[in-house]
């Protein structure tokens, strides 16, 4: 006996055929997935490590103190009247954000390679999970900054918050779309180019030199103003001595610089995208 029941499938999965294919529907239909992957992301990256959590109070707390001594107190750069550790506690605070979405969004592809080649899911979640994990161990050091900025406040230094600092989750969440989509650049090309993996880990330290982390943007331009098109150029730079300016009051915020800089990000990340749709239907004879 035949049947006229119509059988509705919950979920249709087609080729991509656009350039851009950004199904928002289709990524709240694995939001359940997205968290999952956050979870794990925060759970298991220092599982098995002697200090575990403590890592994340380590690495800017020594990074600060060694900037500190090195072109603070050796070099003799100045900091004006904000302590030195603390301007490079939140120039590393932000630094690290940034470094770490990066350095984890690129591998993205070579490092869920057996993921992707079995279960279908809407393969953006993966970094989007990493850059939003990232945000709970920036979250902590941010809060080590706070309550070092609140021991240098009540010790009588020169320091306040400015006013425009609650535009500072805005510059984030621009720094987050630029390590976004500069990370899928990247891991689109690792799969096809190797050597991309360690020339990364070399040129994020180059980067750090000439995104202004460690000093103001002005001391460039005054003490070597043949390369300081080297750090004006540079977006991330315009983002650090921005999130400066609105915790420490400390320096000058570029309007144009960031106006400029956020068209970038907007760019980069739409390149990104493009270059990660098109690459993911691929990727797996390649890698």
């Amino acid at each position: 006996m035949k049947t006229n029941q119509t059988h509705k499938w919950l979920y249709t999965i087609s080729a991509k055929r656009k350039l851009i294919d950004f199904n928002f529907k289709e990524m709240w239909q694995y939001r359940d997935l997205l968290l999952l992957f956050v979870k794990r992301d925060i759970v298991t990256v220092y599982k098995q490590t002697i200090l575990g959590p403590l890592w994340y109070l380590i690495q800017p707390l020594f990074t600060a103190l060694t900037f500190t001594l090195i072109f603070n107190k050796v070099a003799n750069i100045g900091t004006g009247t904000v302590p030195p550790f603390l301007f490079n506690l939140a120039g590393v605070t932000v630094w690290n954000y940034f470094k770490n979405c990066l350095t984890t969004t690129s591998n993205t592809f070579t490092s869920n390679a057996n993921i992707f080649s079995k279960v279908y899911f809407p393969r953006i979640i993966s970094p989007m999970s990493t850059v939003i994990s990232n945000l709970f161990k920036f979250g902590i050091q941010l809060l080590i900054f706070m309550a070092f900025y609140v021991y240098y406040y009540f010790a009588g230094a020169s320091i306040a918050l400015h006013k425009s600092a609650f535009l500072f989750p805005v510059l984030i969440i621009f720094m987050a779309m630029l390590s976004l989509g500069l990370g899928m650049i990247i891991s689109s090309m690792v799969t096809k180019y190797r050597d991309l993996k360690y020339l990364l880990n070399f040129g994020i330290q180059l980067l750090m030199y000439i995104s202004a982390v460690m000093y103001p943007i002005a001391l460039m331009r005054e003490k070597l103003p043949n390369f300081a098109w080297l750090v004006e150029y540079n977006p991330i730079a315009y983002f650090i001595e921005a999130a400066r300016y609105m915790l420490l009051s400390s320096g000058e915020i570029s309007l144009q610089g960031l106006l400029i800089s956020g068209l970038v990000t907007l760019c980069v990340l739409f390149l990104g995208i493009v270059i990660f749709n098109k690459t993911e239907k691929t990727f797996i004879d390649t890698v």
